[in-house]
């Protein structure tokens, strides 16, 4: 799908700068909307799912008075994002913050790569945020002091999973890429992070919480014995993404309820 510029709502408006949403229409960028609207910051949600891009645009407008834009768009596809960053620019009076939430997972041991399995996921979670950031740059330097940038990437970028060979490896790229554009993006004064989520009831892991056995396994794992939801990682993403955060730089927060601190 390309991109295509979807509606906007309008409200109450705010003085603070707009973010860019990937992976918007559900999970951890649906509650990333949510959590930054809350705050009355301005959002345009971005995803594939375009009805669902639009469900979250026209819920954060409505609840919290915010403008909200809603944008289709894949992420894998260089094009539409530079056509979906030119129409977000026309629908919100500025965008300083960008959350890139769109990833893919594909399991499967090292054995079973093929190349498409290998670049669909690379592509989502890795390549596209290098892509992202290039095309919201001018608006991002425009913007004024606060811009900043939050990959979300994950605990299997920390430690390995003989299952998800490429999900581990885009992850972990995605932390070496934060480190590279918060060397040369700082001098503009545009702060760049990551965040590293452990188990999160997500779309993408609810087939296997699904089963109970798998469920209680995953919780035995964590300290908090619990699974996260996607609004405990929001509300993380947001913290990065706000003044409270201005000396936060070229580093990533593990939100995993303990899971890594014990191994």
């Amino acid at each position: 799908m390309t991109a295509a510029g979807g509606p906007t709502f309008g409200g109450l408006g705010s003085p603070a700068t707009g973010v860019v949403v990937t992976g918007g229409a559900s999970g951890i960028g649906r509650a990333t909307c949510v959590a930054l609207a809350e705050v009355r910051r301005p959002v345009a949600v971005w995803d594939l799912n375009a009805q669902g891009a639009v469900e979250t645009a026209a819920s954060c407008a409505k609840l919290h008075g915010v403008a909200s834009h809603a944008v289709a768009v894949d992420v894998a596809d260089r094009a539409a994002i530079e056509a979906a960053a030119a129409a977000t620019a026309s629908a919100l009076p500025s965008v300083g913050g960008l959350v890139h939430a769109a990833g893919v997972g594909m399991p499967g041991p090292v054995d079973d790569l093929d190349e498409l399995s290998w670049g669909s996921v690379v592509d989502v979670n890795l390549r596209a945020a290098g892509f992202l950031v290039r095309a919201l740059l001018p608006a991002l330097r425009a913007s004024g002091p606060g811009a900043a940038v939050v990959s979300i990437s994950s605990v299997e970028a920390l430690v390995g999973h003989g299952a998800l060979p490429a999900y581990c490896a885009s992850k972990a790229g995605l932390l070496g890429l934060t480190r590279s554009m918060a060397h040369s993006l700082g001098f503009d004064g545009i702060r760049v992070n990551a965040v590293c989520p452990g188990a999160v009831d997500t779309p993408m892991l609810a087939p296997l919480l699904a089963t109970p056995a798998a469920r209680r396994a995953i919780e035995q794992r964590v300290p908090l014995g619990r699974v996260a939801e996607p609004a405990d990682i929001a509300r993380a993403v947001r913290f990065l993404l706000s003044d409270e955060a201005a000396y936060v730089h070229g580093t990533y927060l593990v939100v995993d309820g303990g899971m890594t601190a014990v191994g």
